[in-house]
């Protein structure tokens, strides 16, 4: 079998894709740092702020697979170019949203537009770079710009609040998508290889449903927002709609979604690595970005600073990740990654962040670094397992693995963190058991209650909330690092057969 001849504009194409990228990966993450200047602004109610942040990785959860496979059907760089242009529109429509039902309603144009750039983003990849040592220096570098623009977007966002109102943190990325979509039209091949067979849409609404459906519940479980009846009965009814879509899948002559790839160890091994890895990492950015703002009182832009030595070596992660596999094997890299990963957790989970000296800063570097070689690893095991032809299908696996961990990762940490808080906090003993309970729901509210408090009482009990999170954090962090160390265990046995020869290329 003859290798075909390499695209000599194949670099050009991994930089259009990867501009493409980079303002999905920032939305997800910039929104955070704005919520309280938005809250106030649009008057948004404490649930209103809940759709306006959920809303987007829910639908992103739900739309990635239809949209992966439709642009395996009719061409990545149709359904690329229109999700740039959707994704320009939306936000500049939540840019100026006036009202928190308006701004819900930019989110989900937002997640639309992401979930048609995401998947074919791989997969174009996938279909540019056939030689497997290129592909895994593509993918090093596209995971440069996945890790960097998440652990860029609270920096970002903190910058423009600065100086400017809390729309700039969406209409940022008017002018990027306008640099980025002509250099995608101008660059990426008209031509490509496609799927044969026609869309179903009847099963991607069956799978968009049962998907949101089973992600709402969940979350809505651990934050316990609704009944268990309730909570039960959305649970069971997404479930028996993705029952039915696999059915059909199973059924189908031309099924939209191959499940056989799930059967093949480098893809499970590499939804593993994206769903528990950028779950965990989700949930300790969220708890450090708290330590560093309510326990050492950091602005979000100087907590964003901190947090800078995750993000630089986050971003070399990727390419040292593409030439580890080549030199040494996916499957040691990958979880040896995760290893070191959890070993650096586990002493950040002793240390004082007071205090923090070089070894912290240098720490935080190391996870950034093997975190980042970990996520890139699973996508060059699962992109390298399928054909170029399936390449936007494993991507948009990949894709709803990362969006399903970082959602989920960040409830299931919000929730253990406030259940872990509630048990360690030591309340003064003046204080009436109303304002107690309400307390210890939170540092944030242990905060809200203080303010209303004689200064003495006040001080007490900011002194007692912030004792007990740096408690918390700590149990979060050990938490997170056995997680991760199981990860690392799991993914060296399910790579067992995996041959390290198929992934270098000849040197």
């Amino acid at each position: 079998m003859t290798t075909p001849r390499p695209d000599p504009k194949r670099w050009l194409v991994l930089l259009a894709v990867m501009l493409a990228f980079l303002p999905v990966v920032l939305d997800m993450t910039i929104l955070h740092v704005a919520m309280p200047s938005l809250t106030q602004a649009l008057r948004a109610s404490s649930t209103e702020v809940l759709w306006i942040i959920d809303i987007y990785p829910l639908l992103m959860a739900g739309l990635l697979v239809p949209m992966g496979t439709l642009s395996d059907r009719v061409g990545n760089r149709r359904i690329l170019l229109s999700g740039l242009v959707v994704f320009a529109a939306a936000s500049a429509f939540a840019a100026f949203a006036q009202s928190p039902a308006q701004l819900i309603a930019a989110r989900v144009v937002l997640a639309l537009g992401g979930a048609m750039i995401m998947p074919c983003v791989l997969g174009l990849i996938r279909k540019t770079f056939e030689d497997p040592g290129e592909r895994a220096m593509a993918l090093g570098l596209w995971g440069t710009v996945g890790a960097a623009g998440a652990a860029m977007g609270p920096v970002i966002g903190g910058a423009l609040l600065e100086h400017f109102w809390w729309g700039a943190v969406f209409l940022i990325n008017v002018p990027v998508m306008l640099v980025v979509a002509p250099a995608c039209f101008l660059l990426l091949p008209r031509a490509e290889r496609v799927s044969p067979g026609p869309w179903p849409l009847g099963q991607a609404l069956l799978l968009i449903a049962g998907m949101i459906a089973v992600v709402y519940g969940i979350k809505a479980g651990f934050g316990a927002k609704h009944p268990p009846v309730v909570t039960g009965a959305v649970l069971a009814g997404g479930a028996a709609l993705l029952a039915i879509f696999v059915r059909q899948q199973l059924r189908a002559a031309a099924p939209m979604l191959d499940l056989s790839l799930l059967a093949r160890p480098a893809i499970m091994a590499g939804l593993m690595m994206a769903l528990v890895a950028s779950g965990a990492l989700a949930g300790v950015e969220l708890t450090l970005a708290q330590e560093l703002q309510f326990v050492l009182g950091k602005t979000p832009l100087e907590a964003g600073l901190f947090m800078v030595p995750i993000m630089a070596a986050a971003a070399v992660g990727g390419p040292i990740a593409g030439w580890l596999s080549n030199r040494f094997g996916l499957r040691l890299v990958a979880a040896l990654s995760l290893a070191m990963a959890a070993l650096s957790l586990l002493f950040l989970a002793y240390q004082d962040f007071h205090d923090p000296g070089w070894h912290v800063p240098a720490v935080l570097a190391l996870l950034g670094l093997t975190l980042s070689i970990g996520l890139t690893a699973s996508s060059i095991a699962i992109m390298g397992a399928v054909e170029a032809e399936d390449g936007g299908a494993a991507g948009s696996l990949e894709a709803t693995g990362y969006e399903l961990g970082t959602g989920l990762g960040i409830t299931v940490f919000g929730v253990f963190m406030a259940s872990t808080f509630a048990g360690a906090i030591e309340m003064p003993a003046e204080l009436p058991s109303d304002l107690a309970a309400a307390a210890s729901r939170s540092i944030g509210d242990a905060y809200i209650v203080a303010a209303g408090l004689p200064e003495n009482q006040g001080a007490a009990l900011i002194a007692a909330g912030k004792a007990a999170f740096s408690q918390t954090h700590a149990v979060l962090l050990n938490s997170a690092a056995a997680v991760i160390m199981a990860l690392a265990g799991a993914v060296w046995i399910t790579l067992a057969g995996h041959r390290p020869s198929a992934d270098a290329a000849t040197h």
